[in-house]
């Protein structure tokens, strides 16, 4: 490739969000750093679970994502990426150590568009960042307008619901919240209410209770840590709050799912 096309790939770069998802520390600050002086905004991640929530708070352009991770692979947060409606456009690139191109398959069966073979060159990751980075700059809606809604209603909806969804974990005190978007409790339920049809906490409720149908389907984490990953304290709570909401426990969904398999 010449330098001058070489450049374009790399002007490319300025300007995206890019979410770097490794559990190697020195990967993700290299990347980062030389990321960032390209002009990119970089978001970090550590395993899959945390990429995942992360992509559905930021909403990246695109994704550099590491296959080899403990907890949550790369493999399995992919596949949970393309199932969310509004993560499955976003690009992923793996890095991988993987040499066979069986594995190579695997991984772009899974959902990503190009991988980058470990140990890597900076050079190459900034190529096909910057190649891909057209795709990368996918029409989607990131806040959802209704008849009625205005554009603050939007705004608020917006940043708070980046904050949500970056915290499925922690339930928030709406008078915190609020308070950090400059705004009130009844104001913010409004927003909420004009742009999704419903309250902050059925919207967070709703969130949860969604991620937490794609842990129990796509992986086999344990039912605690799901608990404690949607904002659970037990897994009695968590369990009651999964049947009032699908009919069914958070058991008999993954049985059901993976009994359905072809491949069970």
């Amino acid at each position: 490739m010449s330098n001058a096309a070489a450049q374009a790939h790399s002007d490319a770069l300025a300007g995206l969000s890019i979410l770097i998802v490794d559990d190697n520390r020195d990967d993700r600050l290299l990347l980062a750093e030389y990321l960032g002086a390209k002009g990119s905004r970089v978001y970090l991640a550590n395993d899959g679970h945390d990429g995942f929530r992360k992509a559905l708070a930021i909403l990246p352009d695109l994704i550099l994502m590491d296959v080899g991770m403990p907890t949550c692979d790369g493999l399995t947060a992919s596949r949970l990426l393309k199932s969310a409606p509004d993560t499955r456009a976003i690009p992923i690139i793996f890095l991988t150590a993987a040499a066979r191109p069986a594995e190579r398959v695997q991984g772009l069966q899974s959902g990503a568009i190009d991988y980058v073979v470990k140990p890597f060159e900076l050079k190459e990751v900034s190529l096909r960042l910057g190649i891909h980075a057209r795709a990368g700059r996918h029409n989607r809606d990131t806040s959802p307008r209704t008849a009625g809604s205005t554009v603050l209603d939007t705004h608020l909806f917006r940043d708070a619901r980046r904050h949500l969804l970056s915290r499925l974990h922690e339930t928030p005190a709406l008078l915190s919240l609020a308070g950090a978007l400059s705004t009130n409790p009844v104001r913010l339920n409004l927003a909420f209410k004009r742009c999704t049809g419903a309250t902050v906490l059925d919207f967070l409720f709703e969130a949860r209770m969604q991620y937490a149908a794609s842990l129990l389907t796509r992986t086999t984490i344990d039912i605690q840590a799901i608990a404690s990953a949607t904002g659970y304290t037990t897994r009695q709570n968590f369990s009651t709050a999964y049947r009032r909401r699908f009919g069914i426990s958070p058991n008999e969904s993954r049985l059901q799912y993976f009994e359905a398999r072809p491949d069970a």
